[in-house]
């Protein structure tokens, strides 16, 4: 009795391979792991029209032969007879994206040069349709050498065509020099057999080409990334200022609304000095966090973060990473803890512990308040010409330097510790379409609540208990409270350390309790300037007013160079930890980063003293 022959199933991700599967096989599935690995393998039973059965894999999507992950080794041993316990499929059926034709053929090609029976599945032509893009599968059948059939997998049309051509599909013998086509010029190939194919496209498809023409060019592409980056951190300032000084002015009234009816005490100290001092600094950045957050979530609601990445990645191959790394960069803007976790997607080892360990140097959310304060205090509210402001001309020089400072590192451990070749990357762009607000709004009021909850949470907490350590023991009569207290001890140690860079033991108190939060930096020194001061006047007075009269400009640039390169909180050196199976990395993260800011807040206070600012 012969053996019963196989077919397998390969295409790109999201090619609608596995709707396809289960309308060809229905319940004559079975699923399991290739032998040895945790890849999941599903296989399956169908008849061709001849009668004869066969097995059916849907093998896992891949974007190239040459792997890159465990799903495409997977594909690329199976599809050549190399998997151990597998045997080699007789022939194939490529499984293309109608409505992204041009990047499905790149691989098309590779699998149809072979050489094996091949039949190609041009699925999810309805879609192609509803957005505006007919095509003619002859044209297609003619540049590629093979069958190629239309599909709707889940309205099961186009599926006894593809049975009749698989049962009719006969080894294909690639011409000369056809196998050694490379990715260039397979790419090249693609874009020509797509433009060839097309018979009809409405003007949004034409306009979606167009667009991507423009913002995925070498060249001009960066230069509109950068502007629209420019752009934000313009917004962040510009448009909050109303908002922040509104919530700012309500922060104040209340403190004025406690020291009227709240007799001297000790709670009162706690309401004034501590919780509405320390945590009411804090919130009143919400306005820049919810503007921030509005663009990014705007520009992944679009389509264009997905862009984005593919115009990072030529940047980060020069640093030894590829755009694979771009996605979980991009999340740590947000908070680094998720972006460490999204480092899973990224298959070499080398290029998710380089990633992960750079982290923290991408300035999320929680920094936004500490440069808020010091630039509202220091960076005069004018413009520099067209409009520019300089408030939001020195953030975004802040996020600059944070990014520029990552692939400075990426380059250095990819040159050492992780030595290796940087890997390929290849991802699915998604179509462009314009954000809903609704969703928008639930994204912004998921983000505004997780700001919420830290201050009254983590901030709160940590704001109380500085508090105390501020308070207690009490001052003699002429003694400084601040110098008096456990805090004061502690910070006053601490202070010998940082005194070269220009920090004074009010901002050695607050780099302690900032290891829990980055923003409890402000609250501390909110809390610390007000315990230290017992006119209540002075009392309510807003933060950055404090800031003028205690810091110098050398001292209050050097507190951003601290905060650019500083590490994170302890829950992201946590993660760190269980992401990398152990301390020594972690303990690596926190020593080179404390180094860095170090050397990086010395450097500036050093330049700003020699320069007579």
């Amino acid at each position: 009795m012969s053996r019963q022959r196989k077919v397998a199933l390969v295409g790109n991700p999201n090619a609608g391979k596995s709707a396809l599967f289960n309308a060809l096989t229905g319940a004559r599935q079975k699923i399991a792991n290739y032998p040895g690995v945790t890849v999941e393998r599903k296989s399956g039973r169908m008849v061709l029209p001849t009668g004869e059965p066969v097995e059916m894999t849907d093998l896992p999507g891949a974007y190239a032969l040459d792997p890159t992950s465990p799903d495409e080794e997977v594909t690329s041993k199976v599809i050549r007879g190399q998997f151990v316990g597998e045997a080699e499929p007789d022939a194939l059926v490529v499984v293309l994206d109608a409505s992204n034709l041009e990047q499905h053929l790149v691989f098309a090609q590779e699998v149809i040069a072979l050489g094996k029976p091949t039949v190609v599945a041009l699925n999810m032509v309805d879609l192609a349709e509803r957005d505006g893009l007919v095509l003619d599968p002859t044209i297609l059948e003619e540049e590629l050498g093979v069958r190629v059939v239309p599909t709707v997998a889940v309205r099961r049309r186009g599926l006894a065509e593809l049975a009749e051509a698989l049962a009719q599909a006969e080894t294909r013998h690639p011409g000369p020099g056809q196998t050694a086509l490379g990715l260039t010029e397979r790419r090249v190939a693609a874009h020509a057999m797509a433009e060839g194919a097309i018979l009809s496209e409405s003007k949004r498809h034409r306009l979606h080409a167009r667009l991507d023409r423009l913002l995925l060019h070498p060249w001009v592409g960066p230069l509109i990334l950068f502007a629209l980056l420019f752009v934000v951190f313009q917004a962040v300032f510009a448009w909050a200022t109303p908002f922040a000084d509104a919530l700012e002015a309500a922060v104040g009234w209340l403190t004025g609304v406690v020291l009227e009816i709240v007799p001297p005490s000790l709670a009162r100290d706690l309401l004034t000095d501590g919780i509405l001092a320390g945590v009411g600094s804090v919130v009143v950045f919400l306005p820049q966090i919810i503007i921030l957050f509005a663009f990014i979530l705007a520009m992944e609601a679009s389509g264009y973060m997905a862009r984005a990445a593919f115009l990072m990645d030529r940047m980060m191959a020069g640093v030894g990473l590829s755009g694979r790394s771009f996605i979980p960069l991009l999340s740590s803007f947000a908070c680094a803890i998720p972006g460490i976790m999204a480092t899973r997607s990224i298959a070499d080892p080398r290029d998710r512990l380089t990633t992960i360990l750079i982290a923290p140097l991408m300035t999320c959310s929680a920094r936004l308040p500490v440069y808020a304060v010091i630039i509202a205090a220091f960076i005069p509210q004018r413009t520099v010409g067209l409009g520019i402001g300089l408030q939001g001309l020195v953030l975004f020089g802040l996020y600059v330097i944070g990014i520029v400072g990552a692939m400075l590192a990426a380059l250095v451990l990819r040159r050492s510790l992780t030595k290796g070749a940087a890997s390929g990357f290849i991802m699915e762009l998604p179509k462009y379409q314009l954000p809903r607000l609704r969703d928008l709004a639930i994204g912004l009021w998921q983000r505004a609540w997780i700001f919420l909850r830290r201050a009254g949470t983590i901030i709160f907490t940590v704001t109380v208990v500085l508090w105390i350590l501020l308070n207690f023991p009490r001052a003699e009569p002429g003694q400084d409270q601040v110098d008096a207290s456990i805090a004061g001890h502690l910070a006053n140690g601490l202070a010998v350390v940082v005194r070269p860079i220009g920090f004074n033991r009010d901002i050695a108190l607050s780099l302690i309790p900032a290891m829990a939060a980055r923003e409890v930096a402000v609250s501390s020194l909110a809390t610390s300037y007000a315990v230290s001061n017992d006119d209540e006047n002075a009392q309510a007075m807003a933060l950055t007013d404090r800031l003028k009269a205690s810091w110098s400009l050398p001292t209050a640039l050097a507190f951003l160079a601290w905060f650019v390169f500083a590490p994170q909180c302890m829950s992201t050196i946590a993660v760190t930890r269980r992401e990398t199976n152990g301390w020594k990395w972690p303990a690596f993260m926190l020593a080179y980063l404390f180094g860095l800011a170090y050397i990086f807040a010395g450097i500036t206070y050093w330049s700003a003293v020699a320069l007579g600012l």
